[in-house]
C-alpha cells in the first residue's frame, strides 16, 4: 500500500469517527433536553388549566389522567376535544373541557371550561377566537372581567331560560355594539354544563386515554344568531 493510499484511508477513518462523535453528542444531546422540553411543555399545559381549574381540587395529574370526547351538539366540534379529569383523595372533583362556540360573529369560539362534581362553574376561558378587536374582544379575561361571571354558576343558576344576555330576556350582560359574540359564549357554557350533568358520570369513568363519542344533543335548541 502506497503512502498516499494510507493517506486518503487514514482520512475517511478520522472523517467517519469524527461523525460518529458527532451523531452520539447530537443524541446525547437530545436525550438530556428532551425531558426538559417536555416538562416545560406540561407545565404550560397545566398553567392553561389552572385558569379554570383551581389548586386545591386534585392531588393527581390531569394531564395523564384525561380523555377524548366527540360531541358536537354538545361541544361544538366534529373532531376529538380532550376532556380533563381532577380527583382529590381518590374522589372525582372536577371536569375541564375543551369547547367551541360555534356561531361567533368572526367565526368559532374556543374554550376551557371548569365544571366542579357539582355541577358549578369553576370558570370559562377563551383561549382562541376570531372577535372584532375592541368589541366582541371582550370576552377575553385579559380586556374584561365579564368572563368571570361565570363562576359559581350551574344549569338551574339562573334558570335555563335566562342563560341569555339581556337583550334576549336573560341575566348575562352583553357589550355594546356586539351581541352575537357573548351570545355564542353563553350557549355554549351552558351546553356544555348540560353535557357534563347527563354524561358525567361517563366521562369520569371512561379509562384514561379513551375516546368517546356522543351522538345525542341538548333538549333546547341553540337560540338563533
Amino acid at each position: 500500500m502506497n503512502f498516499t493510499l494510507r493517506q486518503i484511508l487514514s482520512a475517511g477513518a478520522l472523517l467517519a469517527l469524527t461523525a460518529l462523535l458527532a451523531a452520539g453528542l447530537l443524541t446525547g444531546v437530545k436525550e438530556l433536553t428532551a425531558g426538559r422540553i417536555a416538562e416545560a411543555e406540561r407545565q404550560a399545559q397545566l398553567r392553561a388549566l389552572a385558569a379554570v381549574l383551581p389548586r386545591d381540587r386534585y392531588d393527581n395529574d390531569p394531564l395523564a389522567d384525561a380523555i377524548t370526547v366527540r360531541a358536537p351538539a354538545w361541544l361544538g366540534s366534529d373532531t376529538p376535544l380532550p376532556v380533563w379529569r381532577a380527583r382529590r383523595d381518590g374522589t372525582e372533583t372536577q371536569l375541564v373541557l375543551r369547547a367551541l362556540a360555534p356561531d361567533g360573529y368572526s367565526g368559532s369560539i374556543a374554550l376551557l371550561i371548569g365544571i366542579g362534581r357539582d355541577g358549578r362553574l369553576a370558570g370559562v376561558r377563551v383561549i382562541d377566537h376570531r372577535e372584532t378587536p375592541g368589541l366582541g374582544d371582550a370576552i377575553e379575561a385579559e380586556k374584561s372581567d365579564w368572563i368571570d361571571r361565570f363562576i359559581g354558576r350551574g344549569l338551574g343558576d339562573p334558570p335555563p331560560e335566562r342563560w341569555a344576555v339581556r337583550k334576549d330576556g336573560g341575566d348575562f350582560d352583553a357589550f355594546a355594539g356586539a351581541t352575537i359574540t357573548p351570545r355564542a359564549v353563553i350557549a355554549a357554557v351552558h351546553r356544555a354544563l348540560a353535557f357534563v350533568e347527563k354524561h358525567g358520570d361517563t366521562l369520569y369513568a371512561a379509562a384514561a386515554g379513551a375516546e368517546l363519542r356522543f351522538d345525542d344533543a341538548p333538549d333546547t335548541p341553540r337560540r338563533p344568531r
